[in-house]
C-alpha cells in the first residue's frame, strides 16, 4: 500500500511552502523506505519551484539531499536492512540499461535518470523530494551513510559532495597541485574542503576578501579578491586547476588566463545566460574547460566514505518545516554559510494545513 507523510509542499512557484499530506508510492520488492532525518536545501530546489529551470509539476515536494535510517525493505533487497543509516541524492531510478548505467555514470543515462524529484517516476507518479518524513527509493539508489558523519552533515553531501567531489577526481587533483575554488557559497565550501584533503594547494577566488578567514578555516592556503585592479595579470598562468562553483556571469577568458598550459576549468555552477568564449583562450596552452554533473552512484559512495575519513561534512545552520520560505530568501542573497538543512523532526509538531 502507498504510504502517507507529511511533507513541505508548493502549489505554485509563488505560494508559501505549506505542510501536507502527501503518497508515497507503494514500495516494491526491490525499495527501501527510509525515515528521513535531514533534508538540505540546494539552490536547484529554489531554481526548479521558483519555475525557473522550466515549468514544474505542482503541487511539488522538492529536495535532493536526503538522509535518514532505512524503517523497510522489499523482499528483495539484499544490500540494506532496517536500521541501516542511508542518504539519498538527485536520483532515484535509471535505465540500468545503457553504456552510461553500466559504467555507472547513472547521471548520464542515455534513457534519462529519474530525478529526486518533479519527474516521471517508474509507477507514473511524479517524484517528491526529501523535504518529507519518509521517501521510497530504488536499493540501487541509496548510499551508506559512515558511522563517522552525522545525518545533518551528511546530507548536503548528496549533492554538493558529490558535485565537486567528481570533477576533482575525474582531473586526479593530488598533493602539490595549485587548484582556485571560485565561489565560496554551498558548493565551493565543499569544494575547498575535498581539494585540500587531497592534498592539493587550495585558493579561493572571491570578490572580495571578506570570507578569507573562514576560507582558511575550511583548508584554504589563501584568498584572492577578484576585484581588484590587475587581478587577472597579476594571476596569470598559476593554476593547475580552476573548480568554477558560481552561477553568474564571469569574464570566461580571463579566467582561462589564470591557468597553467594544459590546466583545466571545470565547471558545477550554471548561469542562467550563455558565456561569452574565444578558443583562443583555449588553444594557447592547449587548456580544457570542461563540465561536471553530481556522480554516478558507486562514485558517490567513494565521496561519502572519503569525507568521513578525512572529518569532512558540510558547515550547516539547522532550520525547521516552518523556517523554509525564510532560507530560501536567504540562500539567494547569499546570507547562508553554507548550507541551510530542514530538521525533519519538526514536521512532529505541525499541523497539516488545507
Amino acid at each position: 500500500m502507498p504510504i502517507t507523510v507529511k511533507a513541505l509542499q508548493k502549489t505554485g512557484p509563488d505560494q508559501p511552502f505549506r505542510v501536507a499530506q502527501i503518497e508515497r508510492r507503494d514500495p516494491r520488492a526491490d525499495d527501501v523506505v527510509i525515515d528521513i532525518k535531514a533534508a538540505g536545501i540546494c539552490h536547484s530546489d529554489i531554481h526548479t519551484i521558483r519555475n525557473e529551470w522550466g515549468e514544474a509539476h505542482f503541487p511539488l515536494t522538492v529536495g535532493h539531499e536526503i538522509a535518514g535510517i532505512v524503517e523497510a525493505v522489499g523482499s528483495d533487497v539484499t544490500d540494506f536492512k532496517v536500521g541501516d543509516r542511508v542518504g539519498v541524492g538527485c536520483m532515484v531510478n535509471s535505465c540500468g540499461e545503457c553504456e552510461q548505467c553500466r559504467a555507472g555514470q547513472e547521471q548520464n543515462c542515455l534513457r534519462g535518470n529519474i530525478g529526486t524529484y518533479n519527474v516521471e517516476d517508474v509507477d507514473g507518479s511524479i517524484t517528491q523530494g526529501g523535504y518529507s518524513e519518509k521517501v521510497v527509493v530504488n536499493q540501487g539508489f541509496v548510499l551508506r551513510i559512515p558511522e563517522a558523519l552525522d545525518f545533518d552533515v551528511a546530507a548536503p553531501l548528496l549533492c554538493a559532495g558529490i558535485t565537486t567531489y567528481a570533477p576533482l577526481a575525474t582531473w586526479k587533483v593530488s598533493e602539490g597541485q595549485k587548484v582556485a575554488v571560485l565561489g565560496l557559497g554551498g558548493l565551493g565550501h565543499m569544494g575547498v574542503q575535498i581539494a585540500a584533503a587531497k592534498g592539493a594547494e587550495v585558493t579561493v577566488l572571491s570578490r572580495s576578501l571578506k570570507k578569507e578567514e573562514v576560507a582558511k578555516e575550511l583548508g584554504a592556503s589563501r584568498v584572492l579578491a577578484t576585484a581588484e585592479d590587475g587581478f587577472f595579470e597579476e594571476h596569470r598562468g598559476e593554476f593547475d586547476l580552476i573548480l568554477n562553483t558560481i552561477s553568474a556571469d564571469i569574464p570566461v577568458d580571463s579566467y582561462l588566463g589564470l591557468l597553467k598550459p594544459h590546466g583545466v576549468m571545470t565547471v558545477v555552477g550554471l548561469p542562467p545566460a550563455a558565456q561569452p568564449l574565444h578558443f583562443g583562450s583555449l588553444i594557447l596552452g592547449g587548456k580544457v574547460l570542461a563540465g561536471s554533473n553530481i556522480g554516478g552512484i558507486a562514485e558517490t559512495q567513494e565521496m561519502l566514505d572519503f569525507c568521513a575519513e578525512h572529518g569532512l561534512g558540510a558547515k550547516i545552520e539547522k532550520v525547521g518545516v516552518h523556517e523554509v520560505d525564510e532560507a530560501y530568501e536567504r540562500v539567494v542573497a547569499g546570507e547562508v554559510h553554507f548550507r541551510c538543512v530542514i530538521d525533519t523532526s519538526t514536521f512532529d509538531d505541525a499541523e497539516v494545513e488545507a
